[in-house]
């Protein structure tokens, strides 16, 4: 099997790690067979798509709509880099899923307008599958049910997309929680490499970067903590199994 690629941009160590930990986890797949690429630091590491399955890109610290004189370097380099991948991946139609930083990067380089009007604080959210999400390969091969729970804690989001791009699954505080452009690129606002136990530890990690208020963060951990959100995880693993070649 022609190995996957998750793209990384978180810039701490330690939440990095468990991050690939999660991803390996959830699709399934084996150390050899997902490369990691941090791209807040190094160039992409494949020169041919043609020789991956496919690639996923994690949440981030990192928001597309923000002006660019306020971005770090990390991020001005990690945002070239990822269009950069994109210029490629739809050229070439290559298998793409992206999470909540992916919504971002994905609508953005489509022409999606990404702006803070639908952001969502850190907790669990309804989300929805549309009629076309339904009857998506991605969505049916995971087994996802029409009304599931997600895991959210975002500062920006999709407030159109273009035309030709299909939405998937939509919330009653984001509208787009997932869309598809070409015939298999993907993006979702929620969390699908995150459980209850790895968005509690994420959010301890990004405590002071304005998801939520601090003050409210074990008031907000407890009530995350009676949730079950067992179903977004599975997008992952049927990345990797419909997309493996």
């Amino acid at each position: 099997m022609k190995p996957f690629v998750q793209i990384a941009t978180r810039p701490e160590d330690d939440v990095a790690l468990t991050e690939r930990e999660a991803v390996l986890a959830f699709t399934g797949l084996g150390e050899d067979d997902l490369i990691w690429a941090r791209l807040d630091r190094d160039p992409f590491p494949v020169e041919d798509l043609e020789d991956i399955s496919g690639i996923i890109l994690c949440g981030s610290p990192f928001t597309v709509s923000e002006p660019e004189e306020s971005k770090p370097e990390a991020e001005k380099r990690a945002e070239k880099e990822i269009f950069r991948v994109l210029d490629q991946v739809i050229a070439q139609d290559i298998p793409f899923l992206g999470a909540c930083y992916g919504i971002g990067t994905l609508g953005t380089h489509q022409g999606a307008l990404i702006d803070r009007t639908y952001g969502e604080p850190l907790g669990a959210v309804e989300v929805t599958l549309t009629a076309a999400g339904l009857e998506d390969p991605l969505v049916k091969e995971a087994g996802l049910p029409t009304t599931f729970t997600g895991l959210v804690g975002h500062k920006e989001a999709v407030h159109t997309l273009p035309s030709f791009a299909t939405v998937l699954a939509s919330g009653a505080t984001a509208p787009v929680q997932m869309f598809r452009v070409g015939t298999r690129q993907y993006a979702t606002q929620f969390h699908p490499e995150l459980d209850i136990p790895s968005i509690i530890e994420r959010a301890r990690a990004y405590r002071d970067h304005g998801y939520f208020s601090p003050d409210e963060m074990e008031d907000i951990f407890t009530a995350l903590q009676r949730e079950t959100a067992d179903e977004p995880p599975k997008l992952l693993r049927a990345f990797a199994t419909l997309f493996a070649r």
